[in-house]
């Protein structure tokens, strides 16, 4: 019955009725099938209902939706004045390079008027700021009530809001958070308060551990905590919930409390937990988790009884809320939740031959997990982590600790304060650890391995986690092979796999895949390779530059000074032999010529301009263009975003292999057409195209390039929108095969004109 509601609502939101009909005819095709059985009928029937049940009111739902008035104006992209309640935990971020400072957070649209019309909604939205806008809404707590001028733009689809509502301005605070929602802010804000002084990462850390509190992590914890596979720590998880149950249990058979008493205290436990975390729809799904993970490590764990809850959970969730049926979150809970329930005891019961109960339990729930998930975990990220196995090992212990202690001084924040503090520092203590295993891990070249998310890649990944599945019981049971499995571990984890196919090894250029940036490989011998542009992230540029076996960076050439292009240079320059760091002769940002200054001391910087040539080994590069450009003194690496920095990047045509590479940089229409006002031959066989993609493009200069293959280095879920649909379109009417990091990763480029062969790493 799981499986039916959950293939019914995925069927139901998938925005078309070919789905309900195939769907809706299988399931009339059961209920004949049931009754002319005798035996189980009511089974194969009650599967039959619920698929049906789950089709239609999944179809009502989305139709009702479709249909909202809200929705039609999203699609106009309307502004208007909104009044909103903000029901979620707000989520922000620093200014980082070309990205500004954001904040967003779930909220209720009480009401709107746009266009001439006023609509009373209590719909479901997203709210976000960035740039100036975020300092007044930094200090917006859940439940106040705001108004603000707003646009409006189309949710995706899968989302759970109806619309997205980005505001222009700070908002004005019509009522602020009263009741309930006021006493769970003064908690949280007392749980921080009671960690304030911890060190600066245990004390981001232990508010993100218990309620999924990350507002005061810096970037480069977060980012740590992704490259080891951590991340799941810090967002509210049903692992939370199952540590918190596990303790109000223990505690109150301890104090003598049974039977239906000891019910309706979990429940409380239960309830007090999703309001605390601000009962979000990941909130519930988490408590749905966790009450299973409950079931799953106690007395009924081995048998159906934990099947059952989960099971359970599943229809309950897709019912209350079906895009749930369409969520990566949700199938990665279920997953979780269901390797829990396969493995953990009996693991659990082998380690705990040689090692105390709870340091066993400790270590096999987060590998039954992370086996039960790494195969989804590959195909949506295009990663395989084997840093992230033993990081969860590591960790499994600590959370345990961290998350109870955190939850202590969570109930005495606000009454007895003293004694909150005693309990964060015990929870700082293991948060401390998890930094420390954060950012050893990072160090390995196996952090984050980059992987295809092929069938099959996915294949692989999935038959290796079958595989370890298989024989644990043996590793676990036996000294011998948990030692030989623990020595090939650590061979991987310093000498990675490679993904299938990747690199090509007659590759001529690599575009790397480092996120909302650029950075281009091209070859000049053995292990050598000449870097234009550095990217936004030295650890993706490092991935990729290991991965592809380069050792010597001979020829390094920065197309202009935006943090998105320079940023990774430390990474090129860092024990690899470069001879020569290339850069515009225009004016740019003083603050990024400064950092680049800085990374190249002992080497020092060659500035070149229109008709300058660079050879090194087999590749040639000739600067075809550039327009100088003016700046504000005192301007950042990060500052100077602007049409006029964009348009001075060096436009340059590289010779490698016998092909033609167009790498223009971020020029835009000036900078376009200065170029195609110097005559200058463009003609090429890949284009990168300018600017990431975006739409300020001249359609004249696209064609000029008369290239086969039109690549965009992007990042995944960009803010920007790039690549632009009209400048894919128009690459696309030129005859250019699109590839784009943030689908593909990095990709590299091999054969000869008239004949070329892309690789990409998924």
């Amino acid at each position: 019955m799981a499986i039916a509601a959950w293939a019914g609502m995925w069927a139901a939101t998938a925005g078309g009725s070919g789905w309900l009909l195939v769907v809706g005819v299988t399931a009339a095709i059961a209920v004949a099938v049931a009754a002319g059985r005798r035996r189980r009928s009511w089974a194969a029937a009650a599967v039959a209902v619920v698929l049906l049940g789950c089709l239609g009111t999944g179809w009502a739902r989305e139709w009702w939706r479709a249909n909202d008035p809200l929705v039609r104006l999203a699609d106009q992209q309307a502004v208007g004045i909104a009044e909103l309640t903000v029901v979620g935990t707000p989520r922000g971020g620093e200014r980082t390079g070309v990205r500004p400072a954001w904040w967003s957070s779930a909220a209720r649209l009480d009401g709107l008027d746009a266009r001439g019309e006023r609509l009373r909604s209590g719909a479901p939205v997203q709210i976000s700021a960035s740039g100036d806008a975020v300092s007044g809404w930094a200090t917006v707590v859940p439940g106040s009530r705001v108004r603000v001028t707003v646009r409006l733009a189309p949710a995706e689809p899968g989302d759970s809001v109806f619309v997205w509502v980005r505001a222009w301005e700070p908002p004005v605070v019509v009522a602020p958070a009263a009741g309930t929602d006021a006493a769970i802010e003064r908690v949280r804000a007392g749980l921080r308060q009671s960690a304030a002084h911890l060190d600066p990462e245990p004390r981001a850390l232990v508010p993100a551990l218990v309620v999924g509190d990350t507002s005061g992590m810096p970037s480069d914890l977060v980012d740590r905590f992704k490259v080891v596979g951590l991340t799941h720590l810090t967002a509210v998880s049903g692992a939370n919930l199952t540590l918190l149950l596990a303790f109000l249990g223990t505690l109150a058979r301890w104090c003598g409390v049974t039977g239906w008493w000891l019910r309706g205290l979990l429940g409380l436990g239960v309830v007090g937990f999703v309001l605390l975390c601000h009962a979000e729809p990941s909130v519930v799904r988490a408590a749905a988790m966790g009450v299973v993970g409950l079931v799953a490590l106690g007395a009924g764990g081995s048998g159906g009884r934990a099947v059952r809850a989960l099971c359970v959970a599943v229809v309950v969730i897709v019912l209350v809320d079906p895009v749930m049926a369409r969520s990566a979150g949700f199938a990665l809970s279920v997953l979780a939740s269901a390797g829990i329930v396969a493995w953990s005891r009996a693991w659990t019961d082998a380690l705990a031959r040689r090692l105390p109960r709870g340091l066993a339990e400790g270590l096999a729930t987060p590998l039954a997990a992370q086996l039960a998930t790494q195969p989804l975990v590959t195909l949506l990220s295009g990663q395989v982590s084997l840093v992230g196995l033993v990081a969860n090992l590591a960790a499994g212990p600590l959370v345990g600790p961290a998350t109870v202690l955190g939850f202590l001084a969570a109930a005495f924040a606000v009454p007895l304060g003293p004694v909150a503090t005693l309990f964060a520092t015990g929870a700082g203590w293991c948060a401390q650890s998890l930094c420390w295993i954060a950012r050893l891990g990072e160090l390995f070249p196996a952090a984050a391995v980059p992987w295809p998310a092929t069938v099959l890649g996915v294949g692989l990944v999935l038959a290796g986690c079958v595989g370890l599945v298989l024989v644990m019981p043996r590793l676990l049971h036996r000294g011998w092979p948990a030692a030989v499995a623990g020595l090939l571990l650590i061979v991987a984890l310093l000498r990675p796999p490679s993904p299938p196919g990747w690199p090509p090894p007659d590759w001529s250029v690599v575009f790397c895949d480092v996120g909302q940036g650029d950075a281009t490989l091209l070859r000049v011998g053995p292990r050598a390779a000449a870097l234009v542009d550095a990217g936004p992230d030295p650890s993706r540029l490092r991935a990729c530059l290991d991965g592809l076996g380069v050792e010597s960076v001979p020829l390094v050439v920065l197309t202009h000074f935006h943090a998105d292009h320079i940023t990774g240079i430390t990474t090129a320059l860092d024990g690899r032999h470069t001879t020569t760091v290339a850069v515009s002769a225009a004016t740019s940002p003083a603050g990024g010529r400064a950092l680049v200054e800085q990374a190249a001391s002992g080497i020092g910087l060659t500035t070149v301009g229109p008709g300058s040539g660079l050879r090194v080994g087999e590749l040639s590069i000739e600067v075809l263009a550039t327009r100088p450009t003016t700046v504000t003194a005192g301007a950042g690496v990060d500052e100077g975003e602007s049409s006029a920095e964009n348009d001075g990047s060096l436009v340059m045509r590289a010779r490698v292999g016998g092909l033609r590479v167009l790498l223009p940089g971020d020029v835009q229409e000036d900078g376009q057409r200065a170029a195609l006002a110097t005559g200058a031959d463009l003609s090429a066989d890949v284009l990168l195209v300018p600017h990431h993609g975006s739409g300020r493009q001249l359609p004249e200069f696209l064609a000029a390039s008369r290239a086969a293959v039109a690549v965009f280095s992007v990042g995944l879920d960009n803010d920007y929108g790039h690549p632009a649909v009209r400048t894919q379109r128009a690459v696309q009417g030129l005859g250019m095969q699109l590839a784009r990091t943030d689908q593909h990763g990095s990709i590299a480029v091999s054969g000869s004109p008239g004949a070329l062969v892309l690789t990409t790493q998924r």
